[in-house]
């Protein structure tokens, strides 16, 4: 295997330095830009390339966030750790001890803890303590298969697209483009009125425990005959209109059929919403980690699905977080949709250790749909 070691270099001089030759002790071959020759490619790119050749990527959390890039406003960890999981890059995260982080570095690190499941996380205090961590968790790799295994669906699948529905309030009539994802339990004989109402009850703190929303955000439960959902609301302090703004959740639902949905606004600055080839899929893995923190759906098959509203209102482009864009083409075709359309069923890993691999098909399938794609 070809492990790529991301971190900045401050603070973690020594780790850095035994590293290299612990993966080159244990048979596989160690990517560091330590390593590097002379390039004519600036650093930030020729790490990215670098990462794109590597099977794993190990990722040390010290005290030192590193230099921020103007194309990013980030790191070239940060950089790299999108990368990575926008490529379901199997990741190793080990976080040192007993030193004070940065600011921004403390920032970074819960973004990388944001989520209890998908990514392997360990801590240490020293190089010795750290060594025989990451030698296990190499053996683990060599040894483990992957978690997904997909069938083709053999019957039809009762599923709910919720853009579908004229009454979805409380955006009903606003063209801002929301992502939905689905998640549908195979042969599933669905809640009694009794197990729903259970579930609605512990909804609320079961989406809190997950810390995939603030404590500040306003969360409204409401029910209907056949679902229960939740909103998280949007807070009352807007930012700038055209200020560019990441992609968040927006709702909950979950139907008696079994099907757990989740809905989100797409990453837009002020020229709408966007499609990014690495920011979907990134934000499609989270979603599929989040409904699966939820602890909720226990089948051993699934199906999901996912689906974009009023997609003639986003284009395909890159999303800056620090920079609004300047131009932006919507498509003429105005009758298009953004959607997939099941076939297969896959195993309940794909809401926690594979999420990544089934997001970038989602997010893949999606985008290619799009005309301006």
């Amino acid at each position: 295997m070809k492990i790529f070691v991301s971190s900045a270099r401050k603070g973690l001089e020594e780790e850095r330095d035994a590293l290299g030759g612990l993966i080159t002790a244990l048979g596989h071959t160690p990517v560091r830009f330590e390593d590097f020759s002379a390039q004519s490619t600036p650093s930030r790119e020729a790490c990215l390339r670098a990462l794109a050749t590597a099977d794993v990527a190990l990722f040390l959390l010290g005290p030192s966030y590193g230099h921020t890039f103007p194309e990013t406003g980030q790191s070239a960890t940060h950089d790299e750790w999108m990368a990575a999981q926008a490529a379901g890059m199997p990741r190793l995260v080990y976080r040192k001890t007993n030193v004070t982080f940065e600011p921004a570095q403390h920032a970074f690190a819960r973004t990388v803890e944001a989520y209890a499941t998908g990514v392997f996380r360990d801590s240490f205090a020293s190089t010795a303590e750290l060594l025989p961590k990451v030698t296990r968790k190499i053996k683990e790799l060599e040894e483990t298969d992957s978690p997904l295994d997909f069938a083709p669906l053999t019957h039809a699948v009762d599923l709910r697209w919720i853009h579908d529905e004229q009454s979805s309030s409380p955006w009903s009539g606003v063209s801002t483009p929301l992502l939905e994802l689905h998640v549908l339990p195979v042969d599933f004989a669905g809640y009694s009125t009794r197990e729903l109402e259970q579930l609605n009850s512990s909804l609320l703190g079961r989406i809190r425990r997950t810390g995939a929303v603030a404590d500040s955000d306003a969360l409204t439960a409401s029910r209907s005959a056949d679902h229960v959902a939740v909103d998280i609301d949007v807070p009352a302090h807007r930012p700038l209109w055209n200020s560019p703004q990441t992609g968040a959740l927006r709702q909950v639902r979950l139907y008696k059929t079994g099907q757990l949905s989740a809905r989100a606004t797409l990453p837009s600055d002020g020229l709408g919403s966007i499609l990014d080839r690495t920011a979907l899929p990134a934000q499609i893995t989270e979603l599929l980690a989040f409904l699966g923190a939820l602890n909720i759906v226990e089948q051993e098959r699934i199906v999901v699905a996912a689906a974009v509203s009023d997609p003639s209102m986003t284009t395909v482009d890159t999303f800056a977080p620090h920079r609004s864009r300047s131009r932006a083409g919507l498509s003429i075709n105005r009758s298009f949709i953004l959607r997939t359309e099941p076939d297969e069923s896959v195993t309940l890993a794909a809401l926690t250790s594979g999420a990544e691999e089934v997001a970038g098909h989602v997010a893949r399938t999606l985008i290619a749909q799009h005309p301006l794609s």
